[in-house]
């Protein structure tokens, strides 16, 4: 007596990318979850004459002085006081911690690699290439970034803090 044995049709799922989602200016973005260090609630910070316009200070994270960003101001975006839900991302971009101050935080999502779509051409205040792609979920548009690219060397270069 033959046995047969049915084959086993196991379908191969997408890779995913997670990405921790935030608002700025009403519009959310994602920012690879590898990336990010920590988020913490906006706290006191100590002003550092001669920075740049987008710079808003440096932290002390357990004794790490970390450079703090405003992403409304570094986008070109008008500047919006800090309220209950502003936070600062700490995130790691080329070897070196800084501080993006976000409106909100939202959650942590995943996307498979085939539902990111390619950069549409649009009018943005934000550079293309420091878009990584589009994606979406449900009906929300996620403008997935790439902090590698936000910041050219001479920006980290102009950021100057004490270590």
């Amino acid at each position: 007596m033959k046995k047969r044995f049915r084959e086993k049709v196991v379908e191969a799922k997408a890779p995913e990318k997670m990405f921790v989602t935030v608002v700025i200016d009403k519009e959310t973005f994602g920012v690879d979850v590898s990336k990010i260090q920590e988020i913490i609630g906006m706290t006191e910070t100590s002003h550092v004459p001669n920075s740049l316009p987008f710079m808003k200070g440096v932290v002390n994270l357990r004794g790490i002085i970390v450079p703090l960003v405003d992403m409304r101001l570094k986008f070109g975006l008008q500047e919006k006081p800090y309220d209950k839900l502003t936070v600062i991302m700490i995130a790691e971009i080329k070897n070196r911690l800084i501080g993006m101050i976000v409106d909100s935080i939202l959650d942590v999502v995943s996307l498979t690699v085939d539902s990111i779509q390619d950069t549409p051409h649009f009018s943005s205040n934000i550079r293309l290439d420091c878009v990584e792609g589009i994606g979406k979920i449900d009906d929300r548009i996620i403008i997935l970034m790439n902090v590698d690219k936000i910041f050219s060397d001479e920006d980290l270069g102009l950021i100057k803090y004490e270590e």
